[in-house]
């Protein structure tokens, strides 16, 4: 009997957001895009997303769709129109790149504009009519994760794990089959942290080549850091992860 997974991740803020995402990640000049390469690193994570069954909005596969129109267009000579004495002149169209470079800059100066916002509501939050409190703490527990990762970087080293796994080609085996629920992984996958006191690296929360276990292990990591339990770190960008518990206390 096949599993069915059918799982919404609220943390995705649309197309839009992964465009940008991938433009800071690969350092790309957001005026002069290279379709091709934007569109297929694009389209690995949407292929992550489908691995995953997740309930993509059907804006994510419309935007897949206008890149791949985009990237043909790109790909086809410049058009031609017959010139006054009969001959072939090339137009001088406008680049088709340009109304999307337009949507990821208006996109890019809202999602700025919320930032600042969020930013200001919580400068507002830390101001209390109380006597100061101790927050040593919580000082030292933001210093523990020193790079921003997110959601997209999970999916991208999920999508290298799953391209790594296929290259190993493992032995067909007969396995029998346990039921492994999201909360038991979790469970397992702290208690395995604590005890190496120390970092673990994301690929080797992935042993086995099987597809439920690989989706129940990630959705289990995403449960993890959302509540605050684990910390994911990355030297620089295209590293690997790596995955250590949170101090408790």
């Amino acid at each position: 009997m096949q599993l069915s997974y059918n799982v919404k991740i609220e943390a995705f803020e649309g197309p839009l957001d992964l465009l940008l995402h991938l433009i800071h990640r690969y350092e790309i000049d957001i005026y002069n895009i290279p379709v091709a390469q934007i569109t297929e690193q694009y389209m690995a994570y949407i292929h992550a997303m489908q691995e995953l069954e997740l309930d993509m909005a059907s804006e994510y596969l419309v935007m897949a769709a206008t890149l791949l129109a985009l990237k043909s267009k790109m790909l086809l000579p410049a058009p031609e129109e017959e010139a006054g004495d009969g001959e072939l002149e090339f137009t001088d169209d406008v680049d088709p790149r340009e109304e999307l470079m337009q949507r990821l800059l208006e996109y890019k100066k809202f999602k700025e504009a919320a930032r600042a916002l969020k930013q200001r509501e919580e400068e507002r939050a830390l101001l209390f009519t109380k006597p100061p409190s101790d927050l040593s703490a919580y000082a030292d527990e933001k210093k523990a994760a020193p790079l921003d990762v997110n959601v997209y970087d999970m999916l991208g080293a999920l999508s290298k794990l799953l391209r790594r796994k296929k290259l190993q080609k493992p032995l067909r085996a007969k396995i029998a089959r346990q039921d492994l629920s999201v909360e038991k992984r979790m469970a397992e996958i702290l208690q395995e942290l604590r005890e190496t006191n120390g970092r673990k690296n994301f690929y080797d929360l992935f042993p086995v080549y099987d597809r439920a276990y690989i989706v129940v292990t990630f959705l289990a990591v995403l449960e993890l850091i959302k509540q605050n339990e684990i910390i994911v770190e990355q030297e620089r960008n295209f590293s690997d992860l790596f995955l250590a518990a949170r101090p408790s206390g």
